[in-house]
Parts: C-alpha cells; structure tokens; sequence
C-alpha cells in the first residue's frame, strides 16, 4: 500500500511538472520583450522539482524576471545552472552535475532573489570493480584478471589503498607480502616485495621483503609510507618501487598517516591502550597521543586536524592540530550499530579505515571486525560531511554479499580500507571479496 502511494504521489508531481512545462513555454512565446524593472525586487516564490541529480530541469517561479535569457544567471551554493528559457514569471535551468543542496539564485543585472526552500541535490553514486578476480591468490594483469590475497577470512584486516595525483592506485596485498600498483587504464602490477618470499629486506621492486603490510599513506612528492605490523617497522617507498626503512615502531604500527601541512609522518598501534606516533626520517618516535582503545584508521585534513576511527569506541575522534585536543566527532561511545544521521544520532559497528577528501569530508570503512565477519551490521562506506559531521551512507548496506551498482545496491563484504582522489572518485579496498572497487559520482 506504502508503496502504491509513493507511486500515486510520484505521478501527481510529474502531471504538475508537465503542467508547468506547457504554461512555462506558451508564457514565453507570448513574452516577448524585457519585462525586468531594475527599480523593483527579484523574487523567486518555488520552483519544481525539489531534489534532482546533475541535468535536472528545474522550473522556477516568481516576479520581475526577464525573458532575456543572456541577461538571466540562476545558481545553486554558487554553481551557475544553464538558463534554457525564460519569462516574467518564470525560469528553465538545468542544474549541473557535482552541485550541492542548497537555495536557488536568480540576479538579473543588479537584482538578485534567493528561494526560501532548498533544492536537494542527489548524487548518482555508481560501484563498480577496478581489479580483482575475486579469489586470493596472485597474479598481475588488467582488471579482474588480476588477483589479490587481502585477507578474506583470516584475521589480519588491511586498510591500505592510497592514490597519486596521477590516479594510479596502490594497495598493500599482506597475504602476498607486497604492494601493488593500480595503473589509471586499470593495469596490475607489483611496485614492491615478492609474494613469494614473507620477511624483511630493504630493496627496490621483487628484492624488497615484507611480512604483512597493513597500512599506505602518500606525501606529496609520490612516495609511500607502509607500516608492517609483521616486522615492527615503517617502510618508504618511492615511486619507481625502492623500499627503505624509515624507522621502527614503539608498538606495532598498524596504520599511517602524512600531514601535509607539516611533512610529517605518522603511525598508530592498534590496541588497548594504543597510541600515536610521530616518526622522523631518523626513525625517532615521539608518542603525541596515548590511551586510545583500538585505533585504526588515521587520517589529516588540509588544516592539519587528524581523524581516528577508534574501533574499539565505535566512534570518530578529532584531535585539533598543534594541541592534540579530543573531541568525538561522529558515533557513540561504545554503542555499536548502522544508523546514518546527525554526528551524535549515528552509529558505527567496528570502523576501520578512513579516507578525507580535498573539502575535508570524510570517508569511513565499515567493517574492521577480525576475519570480517559478513554478519556486522556495516558492510558499507560511511560518508562523514565536513563541518557538520552528519553521518550517510555513501555505498553499501547493511548487507554483505558482492555486487556492482548504483549506491545501496552495491554490496561489499568487509570493506577495510579506502582511499579518495582528486577529483573525488573513491577507492574500496574489499577485503573478503579479494578485489578493488571504484566509486564514481555521476
């Protein structure tokens, strides 16, 4: 019945949308010359429809508008949709892709009206995979004839995946003892270690050893910084694939970070109590934070704010950068579960790995439960907004399994690691289905 409903009134709106459309366009064949007055207020009384995705034809309405369209700019949070007709009353634009909610502008010369409502813009969120076949082992090659060895079952829980300028991908593989490199036509190959040979051995390419590579991070020169659980140690990696020890852990380091702002590398041990470490290219550690229950993914804002999914809180912390101040940003304190909502509504079941994105938004990987567990509650990645720390979904469910598509109706089984470029297509590291997975708005 519910949904008969939402059907019926779905179709009502499409019969007043046409509605508009067929008054809209008979009013601008009659209008024909420059109704707008300079000496009188822009208004802008609604407009249809409410929320749409990039290419959404809104039509707005109001007074002292101009049928001169090249004199007509309308914008949504700044963005200038593409007028495609006008008159008195009325304005056709078609909103852009990649916009963001908020209220529609109209100015004409010097006047400008703003709508009270705002339109709520809906981003078309499409998974697909990039590399993998889905069943460990190893093997380079393109796409899904590539194979990786990310954990599956086993209890070890990967979170590296980083991405250049240049959109190649890289990936720490721990059950193949390297690092792989993700070329940006979607090419497999190994940039570090051999995946016959677990140990520890500094080295470029296949002469270089590591144990379990856990975590990536990337400065902004290319290079790599891998932790190493396996070994106690942090690894740099430069991008022609030579391995050299930066230092070792005080604790084992599980995950890294760089801080732009300061070119300062950063490690955490994940356990209770865990602490995070500075470490200097002399390999000298320096604890700055201490006592945290299971930290896993750590990341930096373009401010130098770090983020940490405390996995064993179920929450996201901020520690402020230059004091190291704590507050919890998103989750509830020791309350596991799936809920998206505001910062303190949302629930978080075992986070893992964390991505932020060049507007400070960041991105959270669901489950980081040991040999993750297809029946945690989160098997999708989170979407935190920057500044207000509302929590949503960005693709995934509450259902593990493994499928292609758009948003919810992808699956992912235990994502653990993700990554995000600069243009904002985001990277999944899929840890029980052995494979990558692209995310692409619109």
């Amino acid at each position: 019945m519910k949904q008969f409903i939402n059907i019926k009134a779905e179709r009502i709106h499409l019969i007043y949308f046409a509605i508009g459309l067929l008054l809209f366009f008979a009013g601008c064949k009659k209008d024909k010359d420059n109704t707008y007055n300079p000496s009188s207020p822009i208004t802008v009384s609604d407009f249809i429809p409410k929320k749409g995705s990039g290419g959404t034809e809104v039509l707005i309405t109001g007074s002292n508008f101009s049928s001169d369209i090249s004199k007509v700019s309308v914008t949504l949070n700044g963005r200038p949709l593409k007028v495609i007709g006008a008159n008195a009353t009325q304005i056709m634009a078609v909103v852009p892709k990649r916009s963001k909610t908020g209220p529609i502008k109209v100015k004409i010369e010097n006047g400008e009206g703003s709508s009270q409502a705002v339109f709520n813009y809906e981003y078309t969120r499409t998974v697909t995979t990039l590399a993998g076949s889905g069943k460990p082992g190893f093997a380079n090659g393109k796409g899904t004839d590539a194979s990786f060895n990310l954990g599956g079952q086993n209890w070890y829980r990967s979170s590296g995946i980083v991405v250049d300028d240049n959109l190649n991908v890289y990936v720490a593989d721990p059950g193949n003892h390297c690092i792989r490199k993700i070329d940006s036509t979607g090419n497999v190959s190994t940039l570090a270690g051999n995946p016959n040979l677990s140990g520890y051995a500094d080295g470029k390419g296949a002469s270089a050893n590591f144990s379990l590579p856990y975590d990536l991070a990337i400065d902004t020169h290319g290079n790599l910084y891998c932790v190493d659980p396996g070994n106690w140690d942090i690894r740099m990696i430069t991008p022609d694939g030579q391995a050299t020890t930066w230092g070792f852990g005080s604790q084992a380091p599980w995950s890294v970070a760089f801080d732009k702002t300061s070119g300062n590398v950063y490690y955490a041990s994940c356990s209770s109590p865990g602490s995070i470490y500075q470490i200097n290219a002399q390999g000298n550690s320096k604890e700055i934070i201490s006592g945290l229950n299971y930290p896993a993914g750590i990341k930096f804002d373009n401010t130098g704010n770090l983020f940490v999914s405390v996995h064993g809180d179920q929450v996201i912390r901020k520690f402020t950068a230059g004091t190291w101040q704590s507050s919890i940003v998103a989750g509830q304190l020791g309350n596991a579960g799936y809920v998206n909502g505001a910062a303190t509504s949302a629930l978080f079941s075992f986070p893992w790995g964390i991505a932020i994105d060049s507007n400070n938004n960041i991105y959270v990987a669901g489950n980081g439960t040991g040999g993750g567990s297809t029946t945690n509650p989160d098997q999708s990645i989170r979407y935190i907004q920057a500044g207000t720390y509302e929590v949503s979904t960005f693709a995934g469910s509450s259902s593990a399994g493994f499928s292609d598509g758009v948003g919810g109706q992808a699956s992912f089984s235990a994502p653990t690691g993700v990554a995000v470029d600069k243009n904002g297509t985001v990277y999944v590291l899929d840890k029980n289905n052995n494979r990558i997975r692209k995310i692409v708005s619109e």
